[in-house]
């Protein structure tokens, strides 16, 4: 059965959160173990843009959101903010951040993040809103990043970030020319 990239259910809730579980350990997201609250909890944000669902055969393999970047003001992560806003010379309210991203271990290198990011990004450009995320530079994602056109514009160290973890690096992927 091909792949399907539909929005997401809260009946998808349990398999997601299995999922993210599950690819943990091999892609250290989240960063932090145990979360502070459930997988499902964690997957499920409130004040959402939109949140989608990666299928393979009716399965839910993988997920992504795209969430608003809110104003330093009011921002539990302020820092972020700024760095975004910074890095695309924009007002809180003109951005969106990509979030919430996460694929099933056994479904990598099988084109569904990829599939995931194009959606959340279609949707980003479809709200007239620039892209942000952030990443902490352990493993290969910044590196994934880098090579697919997003910019680092700076690292900040959030409140929910643990001890041991390197700074979260805020990147931003700029307009194409």
């Amino acid at each position: 059965m091909p792949l399907v990239i539909r929005p997401r259910t809260d009946a998808d809730l349990p398999a997601l959160g299995a999922v993210l579980v599950e690819q943990q350990a091999a892609s250290g997201y989240p960063h932090r173990e145990p979360l502070p609250m459930s997988p499902e909890d964690f997957v499920a944000r409130e004040g959402t843009l939109a949140t989608w669902t990666a299928l393979l055969d009716d399965e839910p393999v993988g997920h992504i959101a795209v969430l608003p970047v809110l104003d330093p003001a009011v921002s539990r992560e302020p820092d972020l903010s700024r760095l975004w806003m910074a890095g695309h010379g924009l007002p809180a309210e003109r951005l969106a951040e990509i979030g919430v991203y996460f694929t099933a271990t056994r479904v990598r290198g099988q084109g569904i993040g990829a599939a995931l990011m194009r959606t959340a990004l279609d949707h980003v450009a479809a709200l007239g809103l620039a892209p942000c995320l952030d990443v902490i530079p352990t493993g290969s994602a910044v590196e994934l990043y880098r090579r697919t056109g997003w910019r680092e514009v700076g690292s900040t160290r959030p409140a929910w970030l643990e001890a041991d973890a390197p700074d979260v690096v805020a990147m931003v992927l700029p307009a194409a020319s």
